[in-house]
């Protein structure tokens, strides 16, 4: 499947892979217009610098609405709903009953008989069975996977450079609004979400799937007055590994808990009845088999995903989930599952080709947050 900014990526000569199903960019190695050459370094720095924006448009999109809404949602995904108000988002987890992860999500609030969820691409539609499996409420479950754009703006110039575009909101981390650039009537309206995935302020935007290629030419160039960049989602991985935010099919999956995941504060146990509460509820009274931690490179080793952890008389501990080298610390870094009663601080070693690489155990975020 295609973003609707396909034919752009393609003319501007980005590096594109399979995201989910979805022929994405993962970096554009060649100047665009005033913008100078990319790469996932430059994309990553500008983002921790200035500022970048990337398409993340297969994301998935699903609508939920029908008197009874809140509660539906509410007795199926892990986290509290009642916990946020009108225009508000929330960090969200599907579970089956076992307590596997099914996706990880965002759930926009409108109103308490109004939501858009917001998977991620491979499992927007595995999402969406699930709600209509239960729907028993005779509610109006959309997927609209094509109907909305998804337009990131990251970096700590985001908001200065929406207000060059006549985006001038205030929002607080995890609100959204609905605006009409000044202008550009004809693009219609234009959800505006303070969230993100790369560990700093920044915004989403989600304009429909015909707006998309407009709205983000206007953001191209407006970022190349910001000497910002166009990113793609090699840099988006760097930046969300060294935030340790999970990604599903890594550090969450049907065979990787919530718990397991440190993603335990995303779980209202307390509230009873949502999918997998019971097999996450004895989990977490029985004590988890594992749990991610970071992991520093001590040397010029790199983590990668699916690299065996062992201690130092060789017995193996854990496994990374996710690794790469942090272009803003300068050296390897990675998400792994291990033994749980491992202490931050021990050194450990993994296998790099045959060689071994001492590294150690951290806590994630490698570098500090600045989402709000």
């Amino acid at each position: 499947m295609e973003s609707p900014l396909f034919d752009w990526h393609l003319s501007v000569g980005a590096k594109l892979a399979d995201f989910g199903g979805w022929q994405m960019p993962i970096e554009y190695p060649k100047a665009i217009g005033k913008l100078t050459a990319g790469g996932v370094i430059a994309e990553h720095t500008a983002v921790r610098e200035n500022v970048g924006i990337f398409d993340v448009s297969h994301l998935g999109k699903i609508e939920v609405s029908g008197e009874g809404a809140l509660n539906f949602l509410n007795r199926i995904f892990t986290n509290d709903l009642q916990r946020i108000g009108s225009g508000s988002a929330q960090y969200n987890l599907l579970c089956n009953e076992e307590g596997g992860v099914i996706d990880d999500l965002i759930i926009y609030r409108y109103n308490d008989e109004k939501f858009l969820l917001v998977p991620n691409a491979a499992n927007c539609a595995a999402v969406f069975e699930v709600l209509e499996g239960v729907n028993d409420l005779g509610l109006i479950i959309k997927n609209a996977h094509h109907d909305y754009g998804v337009l990131a703006v990251q970096g700590p110039r985001s908001k200065e450079l929406l207000a060059t575009i006549g985006v001038g909101v205030e929002l607080d981390y995890m609100a959204f609004t609905e605006v009409t650039l000044p202008g550009h009537k004809d693009l219609g309206s234009v959800i505006v979400c303070r969230t993100g995935y790369t560990g700093e302020f920044g915004y989403e935007l989600l304009p429909t799937w015909k707006a998309a290629l407009p709205l983000w030419e206007i953001l191209v160039a407006a970022v190349s007055e910001f000497d910002g960049r166009v990113c793609g989602l090699g840099a988006r991985d760097t930046l969300r590994t060294e935030m340790g935010y999970p990604l599903h099919g890594h550090e969450l999956s049907l065979d990787i808990s919530p718990l397991q995941a440190n993603a335990g504060w995303a779980v209202a146990l307390g509230k009873s009845g949502f999918h997998g509460h019971g097999a996450i509820a004895t989990e977490k009274a029985q004590g988890v088999s594992r749990i991610m931690r970071g992991l520093l490179a001590l040397d010029r080793g790199i983590p990668r995903g699916g690299m065996m952890v062992s201690d130092a008389t060789g017995a193996v501990v854990g496994e990374v989930t996710s690794g790469t080298f942090s272009p803003t610390l300068k050296t390897g870094i990675g998400l792994a599952l291990l033994r749980p009663d491992l202490a931050m601080g021990v050194e450990l070693y993994i296998d790099v080709r045959g060689r071994s690489s001492l590294v150690q155990i951290v806590k994630p975020p490698f570098v500090e947050s600045h989402v709000r």
